[in-house]
C-alpha cells in the first residue's frame, strides 16, 4: 500500500468556468418574469389584449366533455409539485448514498424551492386567474406566473443537466427535444383548461429556467463543476 508524501497537496475539483451563454439565458428569463410581471401590474393594453385572444381561442370550454376534462388534467399533472417530488426524491437518495452532498443540495434548492419562489411572485403580481366558468373561476389562487409551467420547467431542466455528464451527444438531443415537448404541452394545458393566460405561461417558463440555472451558476452544477456528476 502506497501512502502519499506528508504535506502532499490534496486534489480538490477546480470550479467549472462559467459558459456565458448560459449566464446570458438565465439573465433573459428573469428580464422576461419581470417585463412581463410589470406589464401585468401596469395593466399594459397589448398584453392583456393579446393575453385574451389567446385564451379565448385555446380554451376548451365550459361544456367540455368529461373524459377530456379528466385527459386535460392527466396531462397537465407533471408541473405538479407532487409530481417533481416523487421523480426527484429517489435521485436525492442515490445522490447522498454518493456522499454528493452539493448536488443535493442543487436539487433541492431548484426543484424544490421553485414552488414558493412562484407563490410569492403570484402574491406580488397579483393577477386574478381568467373568468371562464369551467376554468379559472374556480380556483380561488392568483395566475402570474404559472405554478405548472415553472414546475414543469425546473423539473426539465434539474433533470437535462444533472443526467447531461453521463448522456451521449444523441441522449443529449432526445432529453433536450423530449423534456421541451413536455414543457410546452404542460404550458398549452394551462390554456386549454382556461386557468391561466399566455403571459402566466410564458413567465412560468422563464422563471423555472432561470432559476435552476441560477442556482446551478452559484453552486457549480453545471456539467465539469463541483456539485455536477463525473462524466462515466
Amino acid at each position: 500500500m502506497s501512502v502519499p508524501p506528508v504535506g502532499a497537496p490534496r486534489v480538490t475539483r477546480a470550479r467549472a468556468a462559467v459558459p456565458t451563454g448560459l449566464v446570458v439565458a438565465t439573465l433573459v428569463g428573469f428580464a422576461v418574469v419581470g417585463l412581463l410581471g410589470a406589464g401585468v401590474r401596469s395593466d399594459f393594453g397589448p398584453q392583456l389584449r393579446v393575453d385574451a385572444a389567446v385564451s379565448e381561442a385555446l380554451y376548451a370550454g365550459d361544456d367540455r366533455a368529461r373524459a377530456l376534462d379528466w385527459l386535460l388534467e392527466a396531462l397537465t399533472a407533471p408541473g405538479l409539485s407532487v409530481v417533481r417530488l416523487v421523480v426527484l426524491l429517489p435521485v436525492v437518495v442515490w445522490l447522498a448514498g454518493r456522499r454528493a452532498w452539493r448536488t443535493v443540495v442543487w436539487v433541492v434548492l431548484s426543484a424544490g424551492l421553485i414552488g414558493p419562489v412562484t407563490t410569492a411572485l403570484k402574491d406580488f403580481f397579483g393577477r386574478v386567474r381568467p373568468a371562464f366558468e369551467g376554468g379559472g373561476a374556480r380556483y380561488e389562487s392568483l395566475s402570474f406566473p404559472s405554478g405548472h409551467s415553472s414546475g414543469i420547467a425546473a423539473l426539465v431542466t434539474v433533470a437535462v443537466v444533472l443526467a447531461w455528464p453521463w448522456l451521449t451527444v444523441a441522449a443529449r438531443r432526445a432529453w433536450v427535444g423530449v423534456g421541451a415537448a413536455l414543457v410546452v404541452l404542460v404550458g398549452l394545458t394551462r390554456l386549454w383548461l382556461g386557468v391561466h393566460y399566455l403571459s402566466d405561461v410564458l413567465g412560468g417558463w422563464a422563471l423555472g429556467l432561470s432559476w435552476c440555472l441560477l442556482v446551478a451558476l452559484l453552486l457549480d452544477a453545471l456539467p465539469g463543476g463541483r456539485a455536477a456528476l463525473p462524466p462515466r
